[in-house]
């Protein structure tokens, strides 16, 4: 199929069933080229940079498998987005797994041509040392992007072993590099131990805001959704959507669990508060399907996550 000749559609779940045929992100075309498409969903199958538990190599492919049953209409949104967007499933960057950087070059040299054709990335990790380098692809056409990270950890350590790249230093890396603009910067679900109130200091000196999980608990969903609005109208921004910002009781699937997190309710209402705001791309991370168990509760979390994010891009078109 030419993208740029036939609008891509997905799989018609009333004649074709949704456990047959090749496991694609949400039963769409499988295409080679971005060339024509106004969203690629492009899979990121490398954990080489996660602290823990591995595993969100398989995570593309757990998603994949998990979101054939995703339905063409977003009742919670009120839009199509399958009907208002250009949007395939472009395959996944050929990582490496024994190389942190030769994976990053992977990963721009692979969203390059996404770029280039102005469509918006929407990627499935993998750890979260692999948003980095999506951001890397991003800035060469947008500049610093505003950001909206959700997750357990912050992601602003520095050094793990004295080498400079893990999953746990995405964003200070980004932010050093002028990827991310810190004063659009918002995280949101930061909870657990941590090694101590200077962890913090990144952000103080940056301009990041974090919205705690207490925020969230004890305020609710809206007021946090309420701080998210202050990016629209800014500019673009990147959402970067770590699993463990959920409770292990809705996603066990993941490297880095944490107790006392989101209900998968309240996440998927946090990204559909995204709605209004300029979605350059975006990431699902950190799914490990060997801890998901045998009901994949978050595979299809994550699939859900990815449509809302699709959603949320289908509404600003």
């Amino acid at each position: 199929m030419d993208p740029s000749r036939e609008h891509p559609k997905q799989r018609d779940g009333f004649s074709s069933p949704r456990f047959a045929q090749p496991a694609t992100f949400m039963r769409l075309p499988h295409v080679e080229s971005p060339a024509g498409l106004d969203v690629a969903l492009c899979g990121i199958p490398f954990d080489g940079g996660c602290s823990y538990r591995s595993g969100a190599r398989m995570g593309p492919r757990h998603v994949r498998e998990q979101s054939s049953l995703i339905r063409p209409w977003n009742s919670a949104l009120r839009v199509h987005p399958f009907e208002r967007l250009r949007v395939a499933d472009c395959g996944d960057v050929d990582a490496v797994p024994v190389s942190i950087e030769a994976t990053f070059a992977a990963i721009e040299r692979t969203l390059a041509p996404v770029v280039e054709a102005r469509a918006v990335p929407l990627c499935v990790g993998g750890d979260h040392t692999v948003t980095l380098a999506v951001l890397r692809a991003l800035a060469k056409r947008h500049g610093r992007l505003g950001l909206v990270h959700f997750d357990a950890h912050p992601d602003t350590w520095d050094r793990y072993f004295g080498l400079p790249y893990y999953h746990g230093s995405t964003f200070r890396r980004a932010m050093e590099e002028g990827l991310i603009d810190g004063a659009r910067s918002i995280q949101v679900g930061i909870r657990g131990p941590l090694y101590g109130p200077e962890d913090f200091d990144f952000h103080r000196e940056h301009g990041f805001e974090v919205i705690r999980i207490e925020d969230v608990k004890d305020r609710g969903v809206a007021s946090a959704v309420e701080r998210l609005r202050r990016l629209e109208g800014g500019g673009p921004v990147y959402v970067s959507f770590d699993v463990d910002a959920c409770d292990p009781a809705y996603a066990p699937g993941t490297g880095t669990p944490e107790a006392g997190g989101l209900t998968s309710y309240e996440a998927l209402g946090l990204v559909r508060g995204l709605r209004g705001i300029e979605l350059a791309g975006g990431d699902i991370v950190e799914v490990s399907p060997p801890y998901d168990g045998p009901g994949a509760i978050t595979g299809v979390l994550a699939a859900n996550l990815l449509f809302e994010l699709l959603s949320i891009v289908a509404l600003a078109r």
